[in-house]
C-alpha cells in the first residue's frame, strides 16, 4: 500500500540520518515521517495567513531592540501578548505612544480602514463589509486617530469607525494602535458622544500598554547628522 505522504529528498534525508545518528526506535522514525508533512502544512498555513494580514514589515519579536528602551518598554507584557492567549479570551489591547518608539512593528492601517468603508457605502454594501471586519480572530488598527486628516473627504470617518469597532465588542479581540492619549480623543476626533462610545468599546476589557521613552527615529537622524 503506498502512503503518499508528500515529502522532498532532502527531508527524507535527515530524517534517516537523524535517526540513523540518535538510534531513534522504529516508532520515533515513523513519528517524524508523519510529523514532517504536517510541519510544512503548518508553516504554509501561516505564511498564507501572514500574507492574507498585509503586515507592512517583516519585523519580529526577536529582532525588536528591547535594550533601547528597555526602562520604559518592558518586554514582558509583549511575550504574554504573543502566546495569543487573549484572543481566546476576546480581550482587546491598545498601544499608545508618541511616534517613532517602535508601535508600527507589532495590521490594516486606519485610514486604509476608513477608505474601504467609504467605498461600500457608497456602493450601499457597508453592512457586509462591516461583518467582514467582524469575522476575525485579531483586528490590528493601526494609526488609529490619524484619520482626523481623512475626515475632510471622508465625513463619516469616525461614524464608520465606531461600527466596525462596536460590531467587533465582545465577538472578537481588536488591537488598536495609536500616538493620541485618551484624555486628548474628543479633542483630536471631534463628536464627544461618539467619542465616548468609541472610547469606551476600545478600552473595554482591554490590554493597555502604553510606549515612553526615546524615539528610533530621532536616534537614527542624530546618528546620521554625527556621521556626516
Amino acid at each position: 500500500m503506498t502512503l503518499k505522504i508528500p515529502m522532498s529528498a532532502e527531508t527524507l534525508d535527515r530524517i534517516v540520518r537523524e535517526s540513523t545518528e540518535k538510534n531513534y526506535s522504529s516508532w520515533e522514525m515513523l513519528e517524524r515521517f508523519l510529523a514532517a508533512p504536517a510541519d510544512a502544512r503548518t508553516q504554509t498555513a501561516i505564511a498564507a495567513r501572514i500574507q492574507r494580514a498585509k503586515f507592512p514589515t517583516q519585523a519580529t519579536l526577536e529582532s525588536f531592540d528591547w535594550s533601547f528602551n528597555a526602562k520604559t518598554i518592558p518586554q514582558r507584557p509583549f511575550l504574554e501578548l504573543a502566546t495569543g492567549e487573549f484572543i481566546g479570551r476576546r480581550d482587546n489591547v491598545t498601544f499608545v505612544g508618541k511616534s517613532g518608539l517602535g508601535k508600527s512593528q507589532l495590521y490594516t492601517k486606519s485610514a486604509e480602514l476608513l477608505e474601504d468603508l467609504n467605498k461600500a457605502q457608497a456602493i450601499k454594501a457597508l453592512s457586509p463589509r462591516v461583518r467582514k471586519y467582524r469575522s476575525y480572530d485579531l483586528l490590528m488598527i493601526d494609526e488609529f486617530g490619524f484619520e482626523k486628516l481623512e475626515r475632510k473627504d471622508i465625513p463619516d470617518a469616525l461614524s464608520l469607525l465606531y461600527k466596525v469597532i462596536d460590531s467587533r465588542n465582545g465577538r472578537g479581540s481588536t488591537a488598536v494602535v495609536t500616538n493620541v492619549d485618551f484624555g486628548d480623543w474628543t479633542d483630536y476626533l471631534g463628536d464627544p458622544p461618539l467619542v465616548m462610545a468609541l472610547l469606551d468599546r476600545v478600552v473595554d476589557s482591554s490590554i493597555i500598554i502604553k510606549f515612553d521613552g526615546k524615539s528610533y527615529r530621532a536616534e537614527r537622524a542624530e546618528q546620521k547628522q554625527r556621521s556626516t
